[in-house]
């Protein structure tokens, strides 16, 4: 567990296209100073105006999180902010010249690595945690989340498909950067056949091809390489959770537990977490 803030040694930049929008976009992330928190620069509007990765400013989840203010979006940010959280990165400056990131493989991989490559640099402040003292539960037509006290930052997920590729799922993993990367990272996004050509005929998923997102048909995967892990599908609803969870805007000390839980019911827990003060306490982690 890291105790201090940390941000990237040098800028990374990357580009792809957006997978509702299938416009291309540039990414720029930047090293920000301690206490400035992840940020989106939108360089292609006046003035460029910047919004906080925050969970108040998430402003649709119907196929992805979706934050925007006064008048702007940025779109599909799930991947980008699992691998910040992954990596314990507090503080960077993202400028994008588009209204979506890109999805590039559909997983956090090249987000990752890039991060990686261009170093991790230990801040003098210290992280400010959300401790969980108490349970927190969220359920409703089958749906849960819940959060539980943990030391760490532990993350349990179950997912349960009509489909004998998918059938029901679990997953556990208590994280740290090298967790992240070698068992989380990599799981892509992944959709039903029929679901992909009802999205195209409504103009959305342009950008959805088989290098970016895990094509599921009646009684097979279409990609040719088939799936990087036996369980990915359940390993991709982790990542995205992981996303959305770190709009929470600090770090968690707690143990998650998802039942067939996506975006907006995700977003819908963390109204209830801000709402429920007494669970949980604000701390700083003395080394």
């Amino acid at each position: 567990m890291h105790i201090n803030q940390r941000t990237l040694v040098k800028p990374i930049k990357c580009s792809g296209v957006g997978i509702h929008s299938g416009k291309k976009v540039n990414v720029k992330i930047n090293p920000a100073p301690t206490n400035h928190g992840i940020k989106f620069k939108r360089t292609d509007l006046p003035d460029s105006p910047c919004i906080s990765a925050h969970f108040n400013m998430v402003i649709d989840t119907s196929l992805a999180t979706v934050i925007g203010y006064n008048g702007f979006i940025v779109s599909t940010i799930e991947h980008l902010m699992a691998s910040f959280s992954g990596l314990s990165i507090d503080n960077v400056l993202v400028e994008v010249d588009g209204y979506e990131m890109p999805i590039m493989d559909g997983s956090a991989a090249h987000f990752t690595s890039s991060i990686i490559a261009a170093g991790i640099k230990e801040q003098v402040s210290p992280r400010c945690f959300f401790v969980v003292k108490e349970p927190i539960e969220l359920k409703e037509n089958g749906k849960f989340v819940g959060v539980y006290p943990e030391s760490t930052f532990k993350i349990t997920c179950t997912i349960e498909y009509d489909h004998p590729l998918i059938k029901k799922q679990s997953y556990t993993a208590e994280m740290s950067d090298n967790v992240f990367e070698h068992e989380i990272c990599r799981a892509r996004t992944f959709g039903f056949l029929n679901d992909y050509e009802n999205l195209k005929r409504y103009g959305l998923a342009r950008g959805g091809t088989l290098d970016n997102v895990v094509v599921i048909d009646k009684n097979k995967i279409l990609n040719k390489d088939g799936l990087r892990y036996k369980d990915e599908f359940v390993r991709h609803k982790i990542l995205d959770s992981i996303g959305d969870f770190s709009l929470l805007g600090m770090p968690i000390l707690g143990h998650i537990v998802l039942n067939k839980s996506g975006h907006f019911f995700n977003h819908a827990f963390l109204e209830k977490f801000f709402a429920q003060k007494g669970s949980w306490e604000t701390r700083i982690i003395s080394g």
